[in-house]
Parts: structure tokens; C-alpha cells; sequence
């Protein structure tokens, strides 16, 4: 992280911690399955407390996360009592809420808490803010209506200056109805009823709620516009009550300023950056960048953001394939299909340090990026991408009322076409500003999937700066920039295309489940392994394909599925309480790598008078090491040159070596077999 982006975090949680109310600790984890580490280290009275929009960033801000009071009413009633505490920002149904109970489609969930403002900001307009509540949500504040929000996973606010009296105790109710998947908005794999790969819903608050201070003339938002050949940045700010006003801006490289300029809230302002720093997946840098709102010499708002300047386009290298090209180069992708469910909280990470081991994970796995599927993060979760320089695919969460994926291009009712568009515009709003983010993906093997070419357009009318990804999977219209096709389990290609690149957006799904660490006793996979070894031994094999389709196929992409098991699931790297990384991340980081070990070229392991071992692997350029008498080879042992005879049982070990690195050992055990005067054979 950049030092003074550190420095101000870390100040705006000192001011989160200092406003954070003490009640008397009541919460307790509700009984479950699993836990993963981090359940142990949430603080009912100070839960989620990083500062929720680093991307936008001002000093003074209340978190009002922590325990609620909570009731579930018929869906016309009121609360008369309150059914006990809640621990926001965890969904109701999760362990983590100390709550762990189902609202059906039939009843309300209420909230109630009580906050304070500060002496400070008597004169200040007061936002309230929610970063994400599934999915209609009504707010009180003092018994008076402050508005009223449709959507699960977008942040929405509401200005709440005229609400408050002289009171220096203030109520917060709010209600909270889902239909989960008895409606037609937006909901990704939450089901009412969990199996296979739908899974437990979540309702309600599910990330974090605040309130900030602001002038009557604030910045409400802005987009980052960067130009990798030209070295641009250009802004485009939103001005609430702009009248008299200008804008600064300033872009520094750690301490040093490297570009600035002004302009007034109705105008684009552009920045040329001397030779630029590009942000990539192995350097993600970034830049700080200030923005300030002035009436005349006097400050009335100050933001703190940052960006990487990065490129993403379809183009063609001295192959001829039209790839994905990144900062104008090729750049093979490869990631996991990043779920984002938690056992204890759903669709809320325990603790940030939880999601960013997530993270940290993926890249120690080798991937450069990943596919976030059917569901929408935080803001800090495209902000660590942004640090940690993972590439990020994003789905927009499926709608509709589909089961497994309904028939592609179906009609829909105005109300789900209009929730959809508005959920999609709000996703791609929200988010822009982020450098991680270089791919939409509006529909999945076409669940709830309408209009592709019209809703392809209007995301590309809406963001030209990423790609469209159209139908990642079974429904392809021939739009957008990729052809993507799903394959379970062993990875297939598409053929390569003149206009598009051609991508692997699924494959994979080798399950294993591990002891002691299952959500439950049964559980599934797309092909289930019997241990470790096979697992690995065939996810070796699968990315040996892989490496081979996109140096001789033009294969821009591949996911993997995926990076943690979900409940009965057991498809992951890791498992669901992230606690076993099933293969090792160091022997998946050298498969995505492509040092893999030799492969015996023979169709069974048995002989009977003798055999011609030959080994090989498909990346040049390796040297293998062998030994046939069972003991560890290393690079003191015999180098395979040419095929050899055996003619005896033997044990080989084999590896092999690259520039860039050494592969994991292989055994493969050669048995001769002994004929008898009846013609038969044994061993």
C-alpha cells in the first residue's frame, strides 16, 4: 500500500473507533458446520470498521456497524417487540449475525439503532450510506421516512439533514423485504432452497453502514478516465449544489506532484502524465490523486482517490489471433471462478484480513486474475485487487426467475428489464473508478439472459473503456468482445474468431472433499478425485492442455472452477473454512506456470520382456532429471536424452527444470510381468 494512502486509512479508523458506541456484549457465533479462522477475531462492537469507499475517500465519517436490534414481522405488521441483536453488517442467516434464522418472502426483517451526531457537523449536510441491503429497503430516521432502495449489491444513500431535530439521540429503523428467488431482481446463486450450486440466501444488511459530513456543495461522484498510449487521466465530476464553484485537481506519484489542473463541475478536464507509469497484474501501480472543491479560495470539499493508468483492447500479435491485449501486449489470463460465499457469514467476509487472504491466495496460486461470479463485492475488495494487481472479470448477478438457467432471450416483465438495467448501470457506476476491473459480464449460460445485443450495447454506450463479455457459457449470440464457452471437467477451446477472442470461462470443477471441513457429510463435484495426488495429477494434465490451446489455438482466458468450496460444493482449491489449500499453492502456482512434471509416453505401466521409457513435456526447453531405482532425483541425476530400454520392474522418479523453475517429482511405477506355460500372466 502507498504511505500516505496508509496514513489516511488509518485515520479515518481512529475516527471510526472514536464514534463507535459501547453497549454490553450480548452476540455470541450462532452453531455451525464450520467456521473459518477469522470467526474468532470479530469484534461485536467494532465489526468491519475500515473506512467503506477507499476510492473516494473523506476524513470525517461515523461507522454504525455493531449490534442492532432486530425483529421479523408478516410482511404488513409492524414490530411490537424485538426479537433480540443482530451483528450488522451480517446477513440474518448467517452465523456471524448471532442470529442465523430464514425470512421468507412473506415477512419483513426490521432493524433498529440509535447514533449521535458529533457538535462538528451541526451545519453539515448528513449522508447516510449502505453499502449494500438485499434487496428493498425502507429507512426511518426519528419516525420520519428518509427514502426508500430497490437492489442488492449497489451502495445507495440518503440525505438525512431535514430528518434530524434537536434530538441528541437518533433512531435508525429500517426494513428490509427479499423474495430471494420467488422475485425477478437481480439475486446470483441465492435460493430458498440450497442445493448443488445454489446456495444459502442472504437478507438484509450484509455490508457495512455510515454516515459522513458534507457541505451543501460537495462532489457526489466522479469518473476516472485514463489513456495508456496518449499518458491522460481525465475527470468527470458530479457536483451537488455546484453554484459558484470550481474544481482542482492533483495527481502525485507518493509525494511528488506529477500532474494538476481545474476546471468548473460542468467541465472534462484531461491531465497529461510524462511517461507514465502503467498498472499491470505484475506492477500494480498507482497513483494518489486529490480532488478539492472551491468557492473561491475556501475549501468546501476534499476527496482523496488514487488510479492505475492501464489499457485493455482485442487486437492482433505476430500470431495472427485476435486476443485480449493488455497495456497493447498479450497477456495469457487465468483465474478462478471467485464465488465470494463464506461459511459463517454468507455472503459477508468475516474480517477484511478474511478477504484479503482470498486474494493473497489467488496471486500466491499463480492466477493474474479472477471471474467474480453472479455477485458484486464491497468497494474494499476491488480496492485490494487494485493494490495486490488482480484482473478482475465481473459478473452482474443473474436475474429473473430462472432454475439451472432458463431458455436464453426470454421476454420480461418492464419492472425485472428496469430493475435489471438499473442494478447493471449502478454496478458499473460504483465501480469504474477501479483499474482491476477490465470486463463485464452481464448474463451466465444464459440465466435470466434477455435482449444480449441491446444490453451488450448499452454497457459498452455506458463504460467503452473495459470489454463485454456478452454470455459467459452456453448462449453465445455472437456479440461482444469474446466467445466464451464452458467445459466440465477438461478444458476445450472454441474456434478462433476474426473479431473476438476467444475465451475458456469455465472448466475444471475437480472435487474433493476434505475431512472435517465440509459444510456437509454429502457433497459433489463436476468429477470427484479420490485424493490429493489425483487431483493434482489431473489438474497438471488440464493446464497442459490449456497452456497448449492458447499458444496454438489463440486462447485469450481461462477460469478455473474455483477458488473455495461453497457448501456442499467441493469443487475449490481451497475448502470452504479456507483452512486446507488442497493441492499445495506452490504445486498450483507451477501447474498455472507451465513447470509441470515429464509425462511418460506409455499407454499402460506393465511389460513383459522389455519397454522404450521416453518422457516428455509439452513447454520447451526443460531439462528432465530421473532416477529408476526409486530414490529422489535431483539435478546430480541421469538427464533423459533419449528413450531407454527396461528390463526389469522399476520405480521412476522424474522432474523436470526450467530457467524459471523446477517442477514437482513424479512417480510412475513399471511392472514386468511374468508369463506362465498356461499362457496367463502375473505379476
Amino acid at each position: 500500500m502507498k504511505p500516505n494512502q496508509t496514513i489516511t486509512l488509518l485515520l479515518l479508523l481512529l475516527l471510526s473507533v472514536t464514534c463507535t458506541q459501547k453497549k454490553e456484549i450480548t452476540w455470541k457465533i450462532a452453531e455451525n458446520p464450520i467456521l473459518t479462522e477469522w470467526a474468532s477475531e470479530v469484534d461485536p462492537l467494532r465489526p468491519w470498521p475500515e473506512y467503506p469507499r477507499p476510492d473516494m475517500i473523506r476524513r470525517e465519517w461515523i461507522n454504525l456497524n455493531g449490534l442492532w436490534e432486530y425483529a421479523i414481522t408478516a410482511k404488513e405488521s409492524r414490530p411490537e417487540k424485538w426479537d433480540g441483536e443482530i451483528l450488522v453488517p451480517f446477513p440474518v442467516e448467517s452465523a456471524l449475525s448471532g442470529v442465523k434464522k430464514r425470512v421468507s418472502e412473506s415477512e419483513n426483517l426490521w432493524y433498529r439503532t440509535t447514533f449521535r451526531i458529533p457538535a462538528g457537523w451541526k451545519k453539515k449536510h448528513i449522508l447516510l450510506n449502505f453499502e449494500a441491503c438485499d434487496w428493498e429497503t425502507t429507512v426511518w430516521i426519528d419516525g420520519n421516512e428518509a427514502g426508500m432502495h430497490r437492489g442488492g449489491y449497489d451502495p445507495f444513500l440518503f440525505d438525512i439533514t431535514e430528518l434530524l431535530g434537536d434530538k441528541k439521540l437518533h433512531e435508525l429503523l429500517v426494513r428490509v423485504w427479499d423474495p430471494t428467488d420467488n422475485g425477478t431482481q437481480p439475486r446470483g446463486k441465492q435460493v430458498t432452497n440450497p442445493r448443488g450450486i445454489w446456495y444459502t440466501p442472504t437478507t438484509g444488511i450484509w455490508q457495512t453502514v455510515w454516515i459522513e459530513p458534507v457541505n451543501e456543495s460537495h462532489i457526489s461522484s466522479f469518473r476516472i478516465l485514463t489513456d495508456a498510449d496518449k499518458g491522460t487521466v481525465t475527470f468527470r465530476s458530479i457536483v451537488t449544489n455546484p453554484r459558484e464553484t470550481n474544481l482542482e485537481y492533483t495527481i502525485r506519484n507518493e509525494t511528488r506532484i506529477v500532474a494538476s489542473a481545474s476546471g468548473t463541475p460542468d467541465q472534462e478536464v484531461t491531465v497529461t502524465i510524462n511517461d507514465p507509469l502503467l498498472w499491470s497484474p505484475d506492477d500494480p501501480f498507482l497513483y494518489d490523486i486529490t480532488i478539492e472543491l472551491k468557492k473561491g479560495k475556501k475549501i468546501v470539499d476534499v476527496i482523496n482517490s488514487y488510479t492505475g493508468i492501464r489499457k485493455v483492447s482485442l487486437g492482433k500479435k505476430e500470431d495472427g489471433f485476435t486476443r485480449i491485449l493488455f497495456n497493447n501486449d498479450f497477456i495469457w489470463q487465468n483465474g478462478p471462478l471467485d464465488q465470494g460465499f463464506w461459511p459463517d457469514g454468507i455472503y459477508t467476509p468475516p474480517t477484511e484480513d478474511a478477504m484479503v487472504y482470498d486474494l493473497e491466495m489467488t496471486k500466491r496460486m499463480g492466477f493474474n486474475m479472477l471471474r467474480k461470479h453472479v455477485k458484486v463485492e464491497n468497494r474494499r475488495f476491488y480496492y485490494w485487487c487494485d493494490l495486490l494487481g488482480l484482473m478482475v472479470w465481473q459478473d452482474i448477478p443473474s436475474g429473473d426467475k430462472y432454475i439451472s438457467g432458463s431458455m436464453p432471450d426470454i421476454s420480461k416483465s418492464e419492472e425485472a428489464t428496469a430493475q435489471f438495467e438499473f442494478e447493471l448501470k449502478q454496478l458499473i457506476e460504483t465501480k469504474y473508478n477501479h483499474p482491476s476491473i477490465i470486463m463485464w459480464v452481464p448474463f451466465n449460460e444464459g440465466w435470466g439472459q434477455f435482449e444480449t445485443e441491446r444490453i451488450t450495447k448499452l454497457i459498452a454506450d455506458h463504460d467503452p473503456t473495459r470489454l463485454v463479455n456478452s454470455a459467459s457459457g452456453w448462449t453465445d449470440r455472437g456479440t461482444g468482445s469474446v466467445n466464451d464457452i464452458h467445459h466440465y471437467p477438461e478444458p476445450v477451446v472454441p474456434p478462433a474468431e476474426e473479431n473476438r477472442a476467444i475465451v475458456l470461462g469455465e472448466f475444471g470443477g475437480l472435487g474433493l472433499p476434505v475431512q472435517g471441513h465440509t459444510w456437509e457429510q454429502r457433497t459433489w463435484g463436476y468429477r470427484n478425485m479420490d485424493d490429493t495426488l489425483q487431483l493434482l495429477e489431473r489438474y497438471e494434465a488440464y493446464y497442459e492442455q490449456v497452456h497448449m490451446f492458447v499458444k496454438e489455438k489463440g486462447l485469450s482466458a481461462s477460469i478455473y472452477t474455483q477458488t473455495t468450496d461453497v457448501e456442499t460444493e467441493t469443487n475449490g482449491l481451497m475448502t470452504y473454512d479456507r483452512k486446507v489449500n488442497k493441492m499445495g499453492a506452490e504445486n498450483v502456482f507451477k501447474a498455472n506456470a507451465n513447470i509441470i512434471p515429464p509425462t511418460l509416453l506409455l499407454p499402460v505401466n506393465y511389460f513383459t520382456d522389455s519397454v522404450i521409457v521416453s518422457l516428455e513435456n509439452y513447454r520447451p526447453g526443460a531439462q528432465i532429471f530421473f532416477t529408476i531405482d526409486g530414490s529422489e532425483p535431483d539435478e546430480t541425476s541421469d538427464i533423459f536424452s533419449d528413450p531407454f530400454t527396461l528390463t526389469e520392474s522399476a520405480t521412476l522418479k522424474t522432474f523436470a527444470s526450467w530457467d524459471d523453475g523446477m517442477s514437482r517429482t513424479k512417480t510412475y511405477t513399471l511392472e514386468k510381468l511374468t508369463v506362465v506355460q498356461d499362457g496367463t500372466e502375473k505379476r
